[in-house]
């Protein structure tokens, strides 16, 4: 008899505890099959200690095949499922697709950022679901103080270090707190030139900070923010996002180039495709986690809308806590429908408490019910995250004990750039890179508050000058259909369309590579610049014809300025640059021993480059009270 297999979408707290109890009790009676866009478990609620440079990104990873024995792993992205057929289809991280067949599926594919109808929040704001953005806010936090530091305007200064956060749950105020230690920390090693302290603003239309805790937790922790400096906001929240700030529901407008967005979450969008009962976007299930009508169908987590046996007539929050018991019972329950375990049990849920860590010695807690803040809560606060983490707890609380006696160090890796993680995106745990699959090109992503392009080169930065730079409102420099020239100072010089032709095999004119780009590789093609001035580097192909390549201008760097005149007889060699073009190089009959050009790239896929990549599809969510839950 064939083993039953079993699919789980989603290795995140609820699919990576359903796929660990599986694998305990089925021992090797069942396929296990694992669907996940990473091959690690990311510990979500450490995500603030790595933005402020208390812990190393891989701290808050677990190897999913290290840790989960008799599973196996496949890396991809759900893109359909066929209910009636019992089939997967996805697409792997390489663009490639597949299908896998199933006797029980498990969906458990987690949420995505919230979007609200607010003009410019999709373009200008990033959010804080997945290790590359919290990665990419470390670096431009850093950023922003480095280049603060060095603005000789105090307006410029000032608008650089303010640091925006929307949504005052566990995530946005966990944010704010780690965020003010972190750029204090920056300014007493480097101060500002105008004196100027870094400004964390937390915004939230709830009436007090941790609407979902206790209010002697609210309290504890809008007390540690304000006596931190940060600029609590209540009833507060953001009515526009511009390239130079933002735009406050009570009409006044804050300078920023930093804006975070903790609004909320939603379920993935995956469920939705279902045609199944929806609860505010969830799918509903039964107490045992499973579908109605559809006994092989189970779902637990952030998609799932479960009821609350302990408050009949609600459904469980979409928070980690609940993620990860659902994850226990979906996967006994899955075990016991295939013979292979106990009986059937419902989800059942006791309060345990809340734990918000914000940072330092401080944190809000509330165990088994009892109240604590100061150092008692962080230390409880810590012992909690120690114990709830399926791997990598020594390594954790080696940083945490290095964070205590050492300074962090503040540097910039520059491993995620601003267009690769755009807010709207069903993949927040992925980085977004040029040309890989499943990109959209409707827009460019845009800088602005929170993107590294627009705050690097506005004012002060590495650019031009005001608006140079700012990707959407022209081609990236460097880039396909740009026209441009870098140097090594990052200037650009704009060049036209026949001099960008003088470059390509032929001579012919610009127009026969996507974006009018001239040809890559060695027979022609962007100018490379290797130095700061804006000259031509000589000797290289470019925009003008190499000055010492064939098939260009007459050779100018041979004596006289002439076609060569070392060869027998003062004619030009026809097989040098300057006489005739050589029969197999460019610029003469086409070449009979070269290899053919390299292949044009489809024209849906844009070529890669540091500064332009597709932007995200603008998705605008109604307001929901019941995603407010940070997962």
């Amino acid at each position: 008899m064939s083993r039953p297999r079993i699919v789980i979408v989603g290795a995140g707290f609820a699919g990576y505890r359903a796929a660990r109890t599986l694998s305990r009790q089925t021992r090797g009676r069942a396929h296990i099959t694992l669907l996940n866009p990473t091959d690690y478990f990311l510990y979500v609620p450490l995500l603030p200690q790595v933005a402020a440079g208390v812990l190393e990104p891989r701290r808050v990873t677990v190897s999913l095949s290290d840790t989960l024995p008799d599973v196996r792993l496949v890396l991809g992205e759900a893109d359909r499922i066929d209910l009636d057929e019992r089939t997967l289809h996805y697409t792997g991280p390489e663009g490639d697709g597949g299908t896998l067949s199933y006797d029980r599926l498990v969906l458990a594919a987690g949420s995505v950022n919230k979007l609200l109808p607010i003009p410019g929040v999709a373009e200008h704001a990033h959010g804080f679901r997945g290790l590359p953005e919290a990665l990419y806010l470390r670096d431009h936090v850093t950023r922003q103080v480095e280049l603060a530091a060095a603005a000789e305007d105090p307006k410029t200064c000032a608008a650089r270090c303010t640091f925006v956060v929307v949504g005052a749950g566990y995530t946005g105020t966990e944010v704010a707190a780690h965020g003010q230690m972190f750029t204090d920390a920056q300014v007493r090693k480097h101060p500002l030139r105008q004196g100027l302290r870094p400004r964390w603003i937390l915004l939230d239309v709830a009436p007090r900070v941790l609407p979902e805790m206790d209010g002697k937790l609210s309290s504890t922790a809008d007390r540690v923010l304000r006596q931190r400096g940060v600029d609590v906001r209540m009833g507060t929240s953001v009515k526009e996002a511009t390239p130079d700030g933002v735009v406050l529901t009570d009409g006044e407008f804050v300078e920023t180039r930093t804006l975070v967005w903790c609004v909320g979450v939603r379920p993935d969008p995956l469920v939705e495709s279902l045609g199944l009962p929806m609860e505010k976007g969830r799918l509903l299930v039964d107490p045992n986690l499973q579908v109605p009508g559809r006994p092989e169908l189970f779902a637990c987590g952030d998609v799932a809308a479960v009821p609350d046996l302990e408050k009949p007539g609600s459904y469980t929050p979409m928070t980690a806590q609940h993620a990860w018991r659902h994850g226990k019972v979906a996967a006994e329950n899955v075990a016991a429908s295939l013979g292979l375990g106990g009986e059937r049990k419902p989800y059942r849920h006791r309060d345990l408490g809340f734990v918000v860590d914000l940072g330092g010695a401080k944190a809000a807690a509330n165990p088994l019910g009892v109240a604590l803040s100061g150092v008692p809560a962080g230390a409880v606060t810590r012992g909690y995250h120690l114990a709830a983490m399926p791997g990598n707890r020594v390594r954790v609380a080696a940083d945490w004990l290095l964070d205590a006696v050492l300074p962090r160090q503040a540097v910039q890796l520059g491993l995620v750039r601003s267009w690769s993680v755009p807010l709207d995106t069903s993949s927040p745990e992925v980085a977004r890179v040029p040309g890989g699959p499943g990109t959209r090109q409707e827009a460019s992503a845009r800088s602005g508050p929170g993107a590294a392009v627009e705050a690097d080169t506005h004012d002060g930065g590495t650019g031009t000058g005001p608006g140079k730079g700012r990707a959407g409102d022209e081609p990236a420099k460097g880039q396909p259909g740009s026209g441009v020239t870098l140097s090594g100072s990052g200037a650009a010089e704009r060049r036209s369309e026949t001099e960008l032709a003088k470059g390509r095999p032929g001579g012919e004119p610009a127009g026969t590579w996507p974006a009018d780009e001239p040809a890559k590789g060695p027979l022609g093609g962007t100018q490379a610049r290797s130095g700061p001035t804006d000259e031509p580097a000589e000797g290289q192909p470019g925009d003008e014809s190499a000055r010492n390549q064939p098939g260009g201008e007459p050779a100018k760097d041979q004596p006289g300025g002439e076609p060569a005149k070392n060869q027998p007889g003062g004619e030009p060699a026809r097989n040098q640059p300057g006489g005739e073009p050589a029969g197999n190089q460019p610029g003469g009959e086409p070449a009979r021993n070269q290899p053919a050009p390299a292949p044009r790239p489809p024209d849906d896929q844009p070529p890669p480059g540091p500064d332009i990549a597709p932007g995200p599809v603008k998705r605008s969510d109604p307001p929901d009270d019941s995603a407010k839950g940070d997962s």
